[in-house]
């Protein structure tokens, strides 16, 4: 690919990573970074019919990859998700995360540093391929007195514009979890709607969740021990969802009420009151390990927020699954008709509204 020549293809590839049309003329050494790198990723691409052939190939990596093939032909055919070439071509990476993540956000408010780009809209986080870049542009927005987060990500989503290889990355972890992420980034190449970040995370997050649990069910029994485990996983993350959800209405509640020299004064206290609580009410309630870890980071509004993005309240989420008598036909339906709207939220909530009064006029 020559990344320096501004293609429609080009084009489409520097607003998914992060880049604005009206940021072209300043940021075109973002733009070809990320076309390049894009670009190479794309043509490590090789076919997994090929890939399992190699004879170098470990037993892990190819249960893996044909893992990923079962869960993408689940997702479609039971889930009724989006049919793609996703996830049918392997690429090797060198390192444990395929990019990086910018969060950002003001220190006395509890709302998403937004970058806003054509096709996707406001996001509330930028993509780098590098993790020293994108250490350096939390540098640049701590200079302008935002908090930030970095993370590393295994894998992500061009929407269905590219055929969106299997990444080494994405192998590392627990079989459950690779199907789970599989379905998660099915589920954005099937519904996106334009600025809405958290609500299409959070229904990925649902559907990932429950999509896992249903494979489970049909490939090993009600009695799998797969089963037990990802039943544990998803009762603490709905034990999070809930303490996490609170607790950031709490405190976006609290930066309101106070004077910003106040908010920047006595945040750190209101950080450990949160973390306290974990360890308190919510660390004994725990089933699994995976959220332990919450009470020795360093919090800061970017990091609560990428909470919000991915773990808010997916109650709305469920309540609708079991009103539609959880028929996931009618389920995706019902988001792939709301793509366009720019309130999904409130679309859901009215369509919770309208079941429930359809049920009570039964009875």
């Amino acid at each position: 690919m020559d990344v320096l020549k501004v293609t429609g293809q080009n084009l489409i590839l520097a607003c998914l990573l992060g880049l604005s049309l009206t940021q072209l003329g300043c940021q075109l050494g973002y733009y070809a970074q990320s076309a390049y790198h894009q670009g190479r990723l794309l043509s490590s691409r090789v076919p997994l019919e090929k890939a399992l052939q190699d004879p170098t190939l470990s037993e892990t990596t190819r249960h893996k990859l044909q893992l990923a093939q079962s869960a993408r032909q689940f997702a479609e055919d039971e889930m009724g998700l989006a049919r793609t070439k996703n996830y049918t071509s392997f690429v090797q990476l060198d390192g444990p995360h395929v990019s990086y993540i910018v969060h950002a956000a003001p220190k006395t408010r509890l709302e998403h540093h937004l970058w806003r780009f054509p096709i996707v809209g406001a996001l509330p986080y930028k993509g780098y391929f590098q993790k020293q870049r994108a250490e350096a542009e939390a540098k640049r927005l701590q200079k302008r007195d935002l908090d930030t987060f970095v993370r590393g990500v295994t894998a992500y989503s061009t929407l269905g514009w590219f055929r969106d290889p299997i990444l080494s990355s994405m192998l590392r972890s627990q079989d459950h979890r690779l199907v789970n992420l599989i379905i998660h980034e099915t589920v954005h190449a099937t519904v996106f709607i334009k600025s809405n970040a958290d609500f299409n995370e959070r229904l990925a997050t649902f559907l990932g969740n429950l999509g896992t649990e249903l494979y489970y069910l049909q490939l090993e029994g009600p009695d799998s021990e797969t089963l037990k485990q990802i039943s544990a996983e998803n009762h603490d993350h709905q034990l999070f969802s809930d303490f996490i959800s609170s607790r950031l209405e709490e405190l976006k509640i609290w930066y309101e009420s106070v004077s910003p020299e106040r908010a920047l004064v006595e945040r750190e206290e209101k950080f450990s009151l949160i973390q306290e609580a974990f360890k308190s009410e919510l660390a004994p309630q725990l089933k699994t390990n995976a959220y332990l870890r919450f009470s020795e980071l360093n919090l800061n509004n970017a990091l609560l927020l990428s909470y919000k993005t991915y773990y808010y309240n997916l109650d709305d989420f469920q309540q609708l699954y079991d009103l539609l008598d959880r028929n996931l036909e009618k389920y995706m339906s019902f988001f792939v008709g709301i793509q366009r709207d720019p309130q999904p939220q409130l679309r859901l909530e009215q369509k919770i509204e309208t079941l429930q009064n359809q049920l009570s006029s039964t009875h």
